[in-house]
């Protein structure tokens, strides 16, 4: 079944199906949105930004850049998605690059895979590069293992080095199916309610701590998602739980 998921054809015909799907979610869900009049002037910018988001969003990561930011003077090859090198993320990529987006593929190292290059050298590179000519770049600051809705480091340490800002952006759309992976994974329906809520900007200087960027972009994402979901009357799931909290 593996290999008859990532053949060509079959990858072809699922990044239609998904850029299809999210374009129809987009189109048809009715929108609610708060604090757009903070990213608006950001944008219009020189300075790079990474709008940092949950993995179990990805459906409806694309509604906010085809809705509001797409056709904004200047923003032609400004924005990127940072997808996973697995073959699993391949019709997400394509789906996403339909969509007007710029792809840029690359993960965490995997401790278990170290002898496999799974591209994260090279994506850093290259969206470290679309940071300093003042792009904008969406990460999965949980993706793509998890644990879920916690912050990784790489993010703050990115942000830092390029003198971006980070945007947390949540999204949330009810009623949805929630699936039952590491993630909870969101599968919106269309003709339903949306949130697009953009929480705290998070300034990241060199000389802050990297790990407390880290937790301040993290409680914020949490905190604009809890909103997003408050607005379509949906229900928050928290982080999951830390070692040291259920010791």
């Amino acid at each position: 079944m593996k290999s008859i998921l990532r053949s060509g054809p079959v990858q072809s015909t699922l990044a239609f199906l998904i850029w299809a799907y999210m374009a129809l979610i987009g189109r048809t869900n009715r929108w609610h949105v708060e604090g757009l009049e903070k990213v608006e002037p950001l944008w219009d910018g020189d300075q790079g930004l990474i709008a940092a988001s949950w993995h179990s969003r990805i459906l409806l990561l694309p509604v906010g850049w085809t809705r509001y930011m797409r056709h904004r003077a200047g923003s032609d090859g400004k924005l990127a998605i940072m997808i996973s090198m697995s073959r699993d993320g391949e019709f997400v990529a394509r789906a996403a690059e339909k969509l007007g987006l710029k792809v840029i593929r690359g993960s965490r190292g995997n401790k278990k895979k170290q002898d496999k290059d799974k591209g994260g050298a090279a994506a850093i590179r290259e969206t470290g590069e679309l940071l300093k000519e003042g792009g904008a770049v969406c990460i999965t600051i949980d993706g793509p293992r998890g644990p879920r809705q916690r912050a990784s480091l790489g993010a703050a340490l990115l942000a830092q080095r390029r003198g971006a800002k980070i945007v947390t952006y949540a999204l949330a759309a009810s009623p949805a199916k929630r699936l039952n992976s590491w993630d909870r994974f969101v599968i919106p329906f269309p003709f339903t309610k949306g949130a697009i809520v953009i929480g705290d900007i998070i300034e990241a200087p060199r000389g802050v701590p990297a790990e407390e960027i880290r937790q301040r972009m993290e409680d914020a994402l949490n905190a604009a998602t809890q909103r997003a979901e408050e607005l379509v009357g949906g229900t928050y799931e928290p982080p999951e739980p830390l070692e040291e909290e259920t010791a």
